[in-house]
């Protein structure tokens, strides 16, 4: 890797048509090929796992087609590129599911609204899967896998964070089962762990990432126990030799909440035996401080990233940055996506 610069996965909703991705998505990871990393939007790996409109997938013969076109391309232009395989569980609506519910690990309707196509509507009680289906929802990960291989990506990170399906098994606000994936911590990490091993099992280890938010109420998550779940589920994703562990610092405030690590870098860094990438709003000299105090080894950059395709250079020259333009983030055309200027552009 050239640099310790990240770019973080973040959804834009601009998938083309069966949420296959296009020619404009390949411009826009392309421009920032020089990331150190490039980990892409949140990718569904079955139609189960749509929780968002115009999102991509990893699951149909022309979404792997799409996707192929943008590995070629980054590759083509020096990068390095993960995909980000999601399942949105809970995070979702009936409008994605023929009317259906969402599926999650227990029926805990989240407070609030969500942004489909059809604009803002409120949340429903999701149907919680039966035992016997978790082994499928399992597959749809493995498939996913073996579809990022075949659409030429150099690994893949399952997305384990922010609320959706595995970090819903996590958290007992969201996991009320009485099975083996449910409980103890020891059941509510089994699903998350049987996640990285089918991965691992397609990718091979060193080709393997997975993000976590241990201070994480995003999506009205709620945990009783974070502390003691992720020192368990941590010290055990240290048995695979992952290629990296992702934290996500706190997205949003955690002061009423004592339970939960104002920050999970430092905390975590002490269990944590690979190398660790950091997200949270971090700025220049933020993301140079963590790195040499040795409390992660890159950093990933979300708006930052999204604004200035050419990131990396400009942190090493301290050059001013672009704003990101929040109105374009989700949705729309090459406005806000692939028309940023670079440096040397006017």
């Amino acid at each position: 890797m050239p640099n310790r610069v990240i770019m973080a996965p973040m959804t834009r909703s601009r998938a083309g048509e069966g949420n296959v991705p296009t020619d404009m998505n390949a411009t826009y990871y392309t421009q920032r090929a020089t990331a150190g990393l490039i980990i892409t939007e949140a990718t569904q790996v079955s139609e189960q796992g749509v929780g968002y409109p115009w999102t991509p997938g990893i699951h149909t013969d022309a979404q792997v087609e799409g996707w192929t076109k943008v590995t070629r391309a980054v590759h083509e232009n020096g990068g390095r590129v993960f995909l980000q395989l999601f399942h949105g569980g809970r995070i979702s609506h009936p409008v994605y599911h023929g009317g259906e519910p969402p599926v999650a690990p227990s029926p805990v309707r989240p407070k609030g609204e969500l942004f489909t196509q059809e604009g803002m509507k409120e949340f429903v009680t999701p149907r919680a899967l039966g035992i016997e289906e978790i082994p499928g929802v399992i597959n749809q990960f493995r498939q996913g896998a073996k579809n990022a291989l075949v659409a030429g990506f150099d690994g893949v990170e399952i997305h384990s964070a922010n609320g959706y399906l595995p970090d819903q098994f996590l958290c007992d606000g969201t996991n009320r089962r009485s099975d083996a994936y449910g409980g103890s911590i020891e059941n509510r990490t089994r699903f998350v762990l049987e996640l990285v091993q089918a991965v691992v099992e397609v990718c091979g280890a060193n080709r393997v990432g997975i993000r976590l938010s241990p201070s994480g109420i995003f999506n009205d998550i709620f945990n009783s126990d974070p502390v003691e779940t992720f020192e368990h589920l941590i010290g055990r994703l240290n048995t695979f030799n992952l290629a990296y562990l992702h934290l996500v610092e706190p997205l949003l405030p955690v002061d009423q909440y004592p339970q939960y690590l104002d920050r999970v870098t430092p905390h975590f860094r002490r269990i944590y035996k690979g190398t660790l990438i950091t997200n949270g709003g971090y700025d220049r000299d933020e993301g140079n401080r963590v790195i040499e105090d040795g409390e992660a080894d890159l950093v990933s950059y979300g708006k930052l990233f999204l604004a200035n395709p050419d990131l990396p250079a400009r942190l090493a020259k301290n050059a001013p940055l672009n704003e990101p333009d929040e109105s374009t983030f989700y949705g729309g055309d090459e406005k806000g996506y692939t028309d940023y200027p670079f440096m040397d552009e006017p």
